[in-house]
């Protein structure tokens, strides 16, 4: 038999274990919407897509773990449209929604930083930022010398192609990184000693300040450096309470 645990007992490990409750954010973090109390089953994804939540359905799944979840500051409050039909697909079915955004970027191991660390083969030497939210270090492949060299291996590895911002054969030194739309952490970047910085996403002043700087900018897609950390807490919860866990990847190019 498949075991089961209660939902407050997982939302508390989940909390413990990221910190949460350090950290100001732009939404609330842990359970977003309350679903059946014992839990046996979780899937994870990046985003609470309509999409993701069908898929937790056709697994039966007692809950849902993601990066990005509801209640966003700013967003329209009224239960209407598209927010009316997930919130209903969840209650419905009564499953549970949990989500975790800065603590899940900032986790030492199992954050989205520490995770696109691994999958770069980056080793991580500091911290910048708000909430050190930033990386900093150098690759650990001797063959990534250069911009391009450490384009074509986040290509392979996120199997995305990076938009790469100044010259592709600047020797690399000192790599920064920060998944997500963190475009607006390249001055700290800078500030830190990166003569190269990686994130999700880029904005049309990133471009000038790269440029005029001499940095180069990697934007690896929001999505796709954002894949890992969740993967990585849903697979040490479900290790943790010997339940079951299965990541789903709802494609998503930008």
């Amino acid at each position: 038999m498949t075991r089961q645990i209660n939902r407050d007992e997982l939302s508390t490990f989940l909390g413990q274990t990221l910190n949460a409750a350090q950290f100001k954010d732009y939404c609330p973090n842990g359970l977003q919407v309350e679903g059946r109390s014992r839990i046996a089953s979780v899937v994870s994804g990046v985003t609470a897509s309509l999409a993701l939540l069908e898929a937790a359905l056709d697994l039966k799944a007692d809950a849902v773990l993601v990066h990005h979840g509801y209640f966003w500051r700013g967003e329209d409050p009224r239960v209407v449209g598209i927010r009316q039909r997930r919130l209903r697909l969840l209650l419905a079915n009564d499953i549970n929604l949990f989500a975790y955004h800065l603590p899940l970027d900032a986790h030492p191991q199992l954050g989205n930083n520490a995770q696109l660390a691994r999958q770069l083969d980056l080793l991580p030497e500091g911290r910048f930022g708000d909430n050190d939210l930033g990386w900093w270090g150098r690759s650990g492949m001797a063959a990534i010398k250069t911009a391009a060299d450490l384009a074509a291996l986040i290509e392979k590895r996120l199997g995305r192609a990076p938009l790469l911002i100044g010259d592709p054969q600047q020797p690399l030194g000192q790599i920064a990184w920060c998944t997500g739309a963190a475009q607006g952490m390249l001055d700290d970047a800078i500030a830190a000693g990166a003569n190269a910085y990686i994130s999700g996403e880029i904005s049309e002043p990133t471009v000038h300040l790269a440029r005029e700087t001499g940095t180069v900018y990697i934007a690896a897609g929001h999505h796709a450096t954002e894949r890992y950390g969740v993967q990585a807490l849903g697979a040490y919860a479900a290790q943790h309470f010997g339940i079951e866990h299965r990541f789903i990847d709802i494609d998503n190019p930008v």
